[in-house]
Protein backbone atom coordinates (compact mmCIF):
# COMPACT_ATOMS: atom_id res chain seq x y z
CA UNK A 1 0.00 0.00 0.00
CA UNK A 2 2.61 2.43 0.89
CA UNK A 3 3.86 2.02 -3.06
CA UNK A 4 0.68 3.59 -4.10
CA UNK A 5 0.71 6.49 -1.70
CA UNK A 6 4.17 7.14 -3.35
CA UNK A 7 2.45 6.72 -6.63
CA UNK A 8 -0.37 8.74 -6.07
CA UNK A 9 1.64 11.82 -4.95
CA UNK A 10 1.42 11.90 -1.33
CA UNK A 11 4.63 12.11 -0.05
CA UNK A 12 5.25 14.53 -2.91
CA UNK A 13 2.90 17.17 -1.88
CA UNK A 14 3.72 16.32 1.99
CA UNK A 15 7.78 16.96 1.27
CA UNK A 16 6.74 20.42 -0.35
CA UNK A 17 5.65 21.38 3.18
CA UNK A 18 9.15 21.61 4.24
CA UNK A 19 10.30 24.29 3.06
CA UNK A 20 7.16 26.05 3.15
CA UNK A 21 7.28 25.77 6.88
CA UNK A 22 11.00 26.67 6.95
CA UNK A 23 10.31 30.12 4.45
CA UNK A 24 8.04 31.05 7.30
CA UNK A 25 10.31 30.83 10.23
CA UNK A 26 13.09 32.63 7.72
CA UNK A 27 11.15 35.09 6.79
CA UNK A 28 10.87 37.89 9.64
CA UNK A 29 14.54 37.34 9.92
CA UNK A 30 15.24 38.44 6.84
CA UNK A 31 16.76 42.06 7.43
CA UNK A 32 14.84 45.39 5.47
CA UNK A 33 11.74 43.89 4.80
CA UNK A 34 8.79 45.92 5.94
CA UNK A 35 6.55 44.41 8.58
CA UNK A 36 3.64 44.89 6.25
CA UNK A 37 5.14 42.99 3.45
CA UNK A 38 6.24 39.94 5.79
CA UNK A 39 2.51 39.62 6.91
CA UNK A 40 1.51 39.52 3.50
CA UNK A 41 4.62 36.70 2.55
CA UNK A 42 3.12 34.61 5.56
CA UNK A 43 -0.08 35.07 4.57
CA UNK A 44 0.79 33.52 1.06
CA UNK A 45 2.61 30.93 2.69
CA UNK A 46 0.04 29.89 5.41
CA UNK A 47 -2.55 29.62 2.43
CA UNK A 48 -0.39 27.39 0.07
CA UNK A 49 0.62 24.95 3.11
CA UNK A 50 -3.27 24.75 3.36
CA UNK A 51 -3.35 23.91 -0.42
CA UNK A 52 -0.03 21.10 -0.36
CA UNK A 53 -2.04 19.84 2.96
CA UNK A 54 -6.08 19.12 0.85
CA UNK A 55 -3.56 18.13 -2.31
CA UNK A 56 -1.81 15.63 -0.08
CA UNK A 57 -5.40 14.94 1.28
CA UNK A 58 -7.10 13.96 -2.32
CA UNK A 59 -4.18 12.30 -3.15
CA UNK A 60 -4.35 9.98 -0.06
CA UNK A 61 -8.22 9.52 -0.67
CA UNK A 62 -7.34 8.29 -4.02
CA UNK A 63 -4.51 5.93 -2.89
CA UNK A 64 -7.34 4.42 -0.42
CA UNK A 65 -9.60 3.91 -2.94
CA UNK A 66 -6.72 2.02 -5.23
CA UNK A 67 -6.01 0.00 -1.90
CA UNK A 68 -9.59 -0.62 -1.31
CA UNK A 69 -10.23 -1.99 -4.87
CA UNK A 70 -7.21 -4.27 -4.67
CA UNK A 71 -7.82 -5.52 -1.32
CA UNK A 72 -11.26 -6.98 -2.33
CA UNK A 73 -12.42 -9.76 -4.86
CA UNK A 74 -13.91 -8.03 -7.95
CA UNK A 75 -16.91 -9.05 -7.83
CA UNK A 76 -17.70 -8.04 -4.70
CA UNK A 77 -16.13 -4.79 -4.45
CA UNK A 78 -19.17 -2.12 -3.62
CA UNK A 79 -18.43 1.04 -5.95
CA UNK A 80 -16.77 3.74 -3.50
CA UNK A 81 -15.33 6.13 -6.08
CA UNK A 82 -18.40 8.41 -5.79
CA UNK A 83 -17.89 8.71 -1.98
CA UNK A 84 -13.88 9.46 -2.43
CA UNK A 85 -14.74 12.29 -5.07
CA UNK A 86 -17.20 13.58 -3.10
CA UNK A 87 -14.70 13.70 -0.15
CA UNK A 88 -12.30 15.17 -2.31
CA UNK A 89 -14.84 18.03 -3.33
CA UNK A 90 -15.61 18.60 0.63
CA UNK A 91 -11.97 18.63 1.14
CA UNK A 92 -10.86 21.38 -0.91
CA UNK A 93 -14.49 23.49 -0.18
CA UNK A 94 -12.88 23.85 3.36
CA UNK A 95 -9.47 23.87 1.99
CA UNK A 96 -10.95 27.70 -0.34
CA UNK A 97 -12.66 28.68 2.67
CA UNK A 98 -9.34 28.36 4.63
CA UNK A 99 -7.07 29.74 2.23
CA UNK A 100 -9.25 33.01 1.48
CA UNK A 101 -9.18 33.33 5.29
CA UNK A 102 -6.24 33.40 5.69
CA UNK A 103 -5.40 35.88 2.26
CA UNK A 104 -8.06 38.23 4.21
CA UNK A 105 -6.82 37.73 7.67
CA UNK A 106 -11.04 37.03 8.60
CA UNK A 107 -12.27 34.12 10.50
CA UNK A 108 -13.75 31.17 8.63
CA UNK A 109 -16.98 30.98 10.39
CA UNK A 110 -17.17 35.19 8.86
CA UNK A 111 -17.11 33.49 5.79
CA UNK A 112 -19.48 30.89 5.98
CA UNK A 113 -22.15 33.14 7.49
CA UNK A 114 -21.87 35.12 4.25
CA UNK A 115 -22.44 31.84 2.57
CA UNK A 116 -25.97 31.47 3.08
CA UNK A 117 -26.97 34.54 1.24
CA UNK A 118 -25.99 32.19 -1.88
CA UNK A 119 -27.36 28.97 -1.02
CA UNK A 120 -29.76 29.75 -3.86
CA UNK A 121 -26.65 30.05 -6.31
CA UNK A 122 -24.81 26.72 -4.95
CA UNK A 123 -27.84 24.64 -5.22
CA UNK A 124 -27.97 25.79 -8.73
CA UNK A 125 -24.38 25.32 -10.09
CA UNK A 126 -23.77 21.44 -8.09
CA UNK A 127 -27.61 20.11 -8.89
CA UNK A 128 -25.77 17.58 -10.57
CA UNK A 129 -23.35 16.67 -7.98
CA UNK A 130 -26.59 16.37 -5.44
CA UNK A 131 -28.37 14.54 -8.15
CA UNK A 132 -25.60 12.37 -8.52
CA UNK A 133 -24.45 11.99 -4.53
CA UNK A 134 -28.02 11.20 -3.65
CA UNK A 135 -27.91 8.25 -6.37
CA UNK A 136 -24.46 7.08 -5.89
CA UNK A 137 -25.69 6.33 -1.63
CA UNK A 138 -28.93 4.26 -3.07
CA UNK A 139 -26.86 2.73 -5.82
CA UNK A 140 -24.31 2.03 -3.07
CA UNK A 141 -26.66 0.84 -0.37
CA UNK A 142 -28.92 -1.28 -2.49
CA UNK A 143 -26.37 -2.87 -4.63
CA UNK A 144 -27.51 -1.87 -7.50
CA UNK A 145 -24.44 -2.00 -9.55
CA UNK A 146 -21.17 -2.77 -9.63
CA UNK A 147 -17.90 -2.65 -11.83
CA UNK A 148 -18.10 -5.77 -13.82
CA UNK A 149 -22.06 -6.17 -13.98
CA UNK A 150 -23.31 -6.95 -17.64
CA UNK A 151 -26.34 -3.99 -17.37
CA UNK A 152 -28.99 -3.21 -20.48
CA UNK A 153 -30.17 0.37 -20.98
CA UNK A 154 -31.72 0.72 -24.30
CA UNK A 155 -33.11 4.40 -24.14
CA UNK A 156 -29.32 5.18 -23.87
CA UNK A 157 -27.65 2.68 -26.02
CA UNK A 158 -26.21 0.73 -23.42
CA UNK A 159 -25.91 -2.84 -23.50
CA UNK A 160 -22.29 -4.48 -22.06
CA UNK A 161 -20.11 -4.43 -19.01
CA UNK A 162 -19.72 -1.28 -16.36
CA UNK A 163 -16.19 -0.39 -16.60
CA UNK A 164 -15.94 2.39 -13.95
CA UNK A 165 -18.58 3.98 -11.27
CA UNK A 166 -17.82 7.82 -10.63
CA UNK A 167 -20.27 10.23 -8.87
CA UNK A 168 -21.36 11.74 -12.10
CA UNK A 169 -21.04 9.17 -14.62
CA UNK A 170 -20.93 5.60 -15.05
CA UNK A 171 -19.21 4.17 -18.24
CA UNK A 172 -20.56 1.25 -19.78
CA UNK A 173 -18.37 -0.85 -22.39
CA UNK A 174 -20.80 -2.10 -25.28
CA UNK A 175 -20.14 -5.75 -26.77
CA UNK A 176 -19.16 -3.71 -30.02
CA UNK A 177 -16.65 -2.17 -27.98
CA UNK A 178 -17.73 1.71 -27.95
CA UNK A 179 -18.22 3.39 -24.58
CA UNK A 180 -21.58 4.71 -23.07
CA UNK A 181 -21.43 7.02 -20.41
CA UNK A 182 -24.49 7.43 -18.28
CA UNK A 183 -25.32 9.99 -16.04
CA UNK A 184 -25.12 8.53 -12.64
CA UNK A 185 -28.93 9.90 -11.28
CA UNK A 186 -30.22 8.18 -14.64
CA UNK A 187 -29.61 4.65 -12.83
CA UNK A 188 -32.16 5.97 -10.39
CA UNK A 189 -34.60 7.59 -12.41
CA UNK A 190 -35.04 5.15 -15.19
CA UNK A 191 -35.12 1.64 -15.66
CA UNK A 192 -32.42 -0.98 -16.67
CA UNK A 193 -31.39 -4.22 -16.48
CA UNK A 194 -28.77 -5.86 -14.73
CA UNK A 195 -27.62 -9.49 -15.46
CA UNK A 196 -25.75 -10.22 -12.54
CA UNK A 197 -27.97 -12.64 -11.35
CA UNK A 198 -28.20 -14.67 -14.63
CA UNK A 199 -23.92 -14.59 -14.20
CA UNK A 200 -24.37 -15.85 -10.49
CA UNK A 201 -26.71 -18.05 -11.10
CA UNK A 202 -24.75 -20.52 -13.20
CA UNK A 203 -27.12 -20.95 -16.07
CA UNK A 204 -28.45 -18.63 -18.61
CA UNK A 205 -31.62 -19.26 -20.35
CA UNK A 206 -33.00 -20.70 -23.67
CA UNK A 207 -36.53 -19.36 -24.92
CA UNK A 208 -36.69 -20.15 -28.49
CA UNK A 209 -39.52 -21.88 -30.49
CA UNK A 210 -39.67 -24.17 -33.30
CA UNK A 211 -42.42 -22.95 -35.84
CA UNK A 212 -44.14 -26.02 -36.97
CA UNK A 213 -46.71 -26.07 -40.57
CA UNK A 214 -50.45 -26.48 -39.11
CA UNK A 215 -50.95 -29.14 -42.49
CA UNK A 216 -48.72 -31.53 -41.06
CA UNK A 217 -50.38 -31.80 -37.80
CA UNK A 218 -52.28 -35.76 -37.43
CA UNK A 219 -52.99 -38.31 -35.82
CA UNK A 220 -50.38 -41.35 -35.33
CA UNK A 221 -51.43 -44.47 -36.66
CA UNK A 222 -50.40 -47.87 -35.51
CA UNK A 223 -47.28 -48.07 -37.77
CA UNK A 224 -45.59 -44.79 -37.26
CA UNK A 225 -46.54 -45.90 -33.20
CA UNK A 226 -44.42 -48.85 -33.28
CA UNK A 227 -41.46 -47.17 -35.35
CA UNK A 228 -41.03 -44.03 -32.62
CA UNK A 229 -41.41 -46.70 -29.70
CA UNK A 230 -37.62 -47.75 -31.03
CA UNK A 231 -36.82 -44.44 -29.83
CA UNK A 232 -35.54 -44.74 -26.63
CA UNK A 233 -36.62 -41.73 -25.26
CA UNK A 234 -39.60 -42.00 -26.35
CA UNK A 235 -40.44 -45.53 -25.53
CA UNK A 236 -41.68 -45.24 -21.60
CA UNK A 237 -43.90 -42.20 -22.82
CA UNK A 238 -45.53 -44.27 -25.68
CA UNK A 239 -46.34 -47.43 -23.42
CA UNK A 240 -47.74 -45.29 -20.90
CA UNK A 241 -50.08 -43.12 -22.69
CA UNK A 242 -51.46 -45.66 -24.47
CA UNK A 243 -52.22 -47.58 -21.57
CA UNK A 244 -53.78 -44.25 -20.44
CA UNK A 245 -55.91 -43.59 -23.75
CA UNK A 246 -57.07 -47.20 -23.87
CA UNK A 247 -58.56 -46.93 -20.25
CA UNK A 248 -60.45 -43.11 -21.59
CA UNK A 249 -61.35 -44.67 -24.99
CA UNK A 250 -63.07 -47.78 -23.36
CA UNK A 251 -66.21 -46.82 -22.69
CA UNK A 252 -66.58 -44.24 -25.61
CA UNK A 253 -68.06 -45.32 -29.43
CA UNK A 254 -65.39 -46.11 -31.78
CA UNK A 255 -67.74 -45.42 -34.83
CA UNK A 256 -65.52 -42.51 -35.51
CA UNK A 257 -62.06 -42.06 -34.57
CA UNK A 258 -62.62 -38.91 -33.39
CA UNK A 259 -65.08 -39.94 -30.36
CA UNK A 260 -61.77 -40.87 -28.55
CA UNK A 261 -58.80 -39.62 -27.55
CA UNK A 262 -55.63 -40.69 -30.00
CA UNK A 263 -51.94 -39.77 -30.20
CA UNK A 264 -50.69 -37.03 -32.29
CA UNK A 265 -47.79 -36.46 -34.10
CA UNK A 266 -47.33 -32.88 -32.26
CA UNK A 267 -47.79 -33.95 -29.10
CA UNK A 268 -45.63 -36.58 -29.24
CA UNK A 269 -42.81 -34.76 -30.77
CA UNK A 270 -43.49 -32.30 -27.63
CA UNK A 271 -43.18 -35.06 -25.08
CA UNK A 272 -39.97 -36.43 -27.32
CA UNK A 273 -38.37 -32.43 -27.00
CA UNK A 274 -39.08 -32.55 -23.26
CA UNK A 275 -37.12 -35.43 -22.25
CA UNK A 276 -34.34 -34.83 -24.84
CA UNK A 277 -33.84 -31.73 -22.64
CA UNK A 278 -33.66 -33.31 -19.52
CA UNK A 279 -31.40 -35.96 -20.23
CA UNK A 280 -29.42 -33.44 -22.15
CA UNK A 281 -25.77 -32.62 -19.91
CA UNK A 282 -25.51 -29.21 -20.92
CA UNK A 283 -28.94 -28.45 -19.68
CA UNK A 284 -29.60 -27.45 -15.83
CA UNK A 285 -32.04 -30.06 -14.19
CA UNK A 286 -32.42 -28.17 -10.76
CA UNK A 287 -34.04 -25.06 -13.14
CA UNK A 288 -37.32 -24.61 -15.07
CA UNK A 289 -37.54 -27.35 -18.04
CA UNK A 290 -40.92 -26.55 -20.38
CA UNK A 291 -41.73 -28.00 -24.07
CA UNK A 292 -44.81 -25.63 -24.83
CA UNK A 293 -47.45 -25.54 -27.36
CA UNK A 294 -48.09 -21.36 -27.79
CA UNK A 295 -51.00 -19.42 -29.23
CA UNK A 296 -51.03 -20.50 -33.67
CA UNK A 297 -50.49 -17.57 -35.99
CA UNK A 298 -50.46 -16.69 -39.37
CA UNK A 299 -46.68 -18.24 -39.18
CA UNK A 300 -48.00 -21.69 -38.11
CA UNK A 301 -47.92 -23.30 -34.84
CA UNK A 302 -44.82 -22.57 -32.21
CA UNK A 303 -43.46 -24.93 -29.98
CA UNK A 304 -41.06 -22.92 -27.23
CA UNK A 305 -38.52 -24.54 -25.77
CA UNK A 306 -37.72 -23.46 -22.40
CA UNK A 307 -35.03 -24.12 -20.45
CA UNK A 308 -31.57 -23.39 -19.05
CA UNK A 309 -27.72 -24.22 -19.70
CA UNK A 310 -25.18 -25.31 -17.18
CA UNK A 311 -23.11 -22.19 -18.10
CA UNK A 312 -23.28 -18.91 -18.56
CA UNK A 313 -20.18 -18.48 -21.02
CA UNK A 314 -22.13 -16.85 -24.27
CA UNK A 315 -19.91 -19.18 -26.44
CA UNK A 316 -20.90 -22.35 -25.10
CA UNK A 317 -24.43 -21.59 -24.33
CA UNK A 318 -24.78 -20.87 -28.42
CA UNK A 319 -22.65 -24.12 -28.95
CA UNK A 320 -25.56 -26.06 -26.61
CA UNK A 321 -28.09 -24.04 -27.72
CA UNK A 322 -27.54 -24.95 -31.50
CA UNK A 323 -27.03 -28.62 -30.48
CA UNK A 324 -30.34 -28.77 -29.41
CA UNK A 325 -32.25 -26.92 -31.79
CA UNK A 326 -30.07 -28.76 -34.53
CA UNK A 327 -31.08 -32.38 -33.10
CA UNK A 328 -34.63 -31.43 -33.04
CA UNK A 329 -35.17 -30.02 -36.01
CA UNK A 330 -33.48 -33.00 -38.13
CA UNK A 331 -36.15 -35.26 -36.00
CA UNK A 332 -38.66 -32.94 -37.01
CA UNK A 333 -39.25 -35.40 -40.36
CA UNK A 334 -39.58 -39.04 -37.93
CA UNK A 335 -42.95 -37.90 -36.63
CA UNK A 336 -44.13 -36.60 -39.98
CA UNK A 337 -44.21 -32.52 -38.66
CA UNK A 338 -42.74 -30.02 -41.11
CA UNK A 339 -41.21 -26.63 -40.24
CA UNK A 340 -42.91 -23.30 -41.43
CA UNK A 341 -40.99 -21.12 -43.77
CA UNK A 342 -41.93 -18.15 -46.00
CA UNK A 343 -42.25 -19.26 -49.70
CA UNK A 344 -38.78 -18.82 -51.57
CA UNK A 345 -37.63 -19.20 -55.31
CA UNK A 346 -37.59 -22.63 -55.53
CA UNK A 347 -41.26 -23.54 -53.78
CA UNK A 348 -42.72 -20.81 -55.99
CA UNK A 349 -41.15 -22.26 -59.44
CA UNK A 350 -42.45 -25.71 -58.28
CA UNK A 351 -46.35 -24.85 -58.49
CA UNK A 352 -45.03 -23.58 -62.19
CA UNK A 353 -45.76 -25.80 -65.00
CA UNK A 354 -42.84 -27.43 -66.48
CA UNK A 355 -42.34 -25.62 -69.60
CA UNK A 356 -42.68 -21.97 -67.86
CA UNK A 357 -39.59 -23.16 -65.61
CA UNK A 358 -36.65 -21.37 -66.30
CA UNK A 359 -33.74 -23.35 -67.63
CA UNK A 360 -30.96 -22.62 -65.04
CA UNK A 361 -28.47 -24.36 -67.13
CA UNK A 362 -28.70 -21.73 -70.18
CA UNK A 363 -28.65 -18.85 -67.79
CA UNK A 364 -25.99 -20.14 -66.06
CA UNK A 365 -24.18 -20.71 -69.42
CA UNK A 366 -25.07 -17.16 -70.98
CA UNK A 367 -24.18 -15.67 -67.58
CA UNK A 368 -20.83 -17.65 -68.27
CA UNK A 369 -20.48 -16.74 -72.09
CA UNK A 370 -21.25 -13.32 -71.40
CA UNK A 371 -18.43 -12.61 -68.53
CA UNK A 372 -16.02 -14.18 -71.12
CA UNK A 373 -17.25 -11.71 -73.76
CA UNK A 374 -16.61 -8.84 -71.00
CA UNK A 375 -13.14 -10.31 -70.09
Amino acid sequence: WDDMLFNEGVFNHLSHMVPVALAQLALPLVPGIPVDLVTVGRNVLTAYMVLLAAMAGSAALSASHLIYLSSEDRESVRPVKSYVQLAKIVLFLISGVLIVSVLIERSPLLLLSGLGAMTAVLLLVFKDTLLSLVASVQIASNDMVRVGDWIEMPQLSADGDVIDIALHTVKVQNWDKTITTIPTHRLISDSFRNWRGMSESGGRRIKRSLLIDLASVRFLDPDQIERLQKLSLLAPYLTDKQRELAQWNAGVSAEAPENGRRLTNLGTFRAYAYRYIQAHPGVRADMTRLVRALDPGPQGQPVEIYCFTNTTNWAEHERIKGDIFDHLIATLPSFGLRLYQQPSGGDLQAWLPSEARPDHNAVGHATASGEGEHR
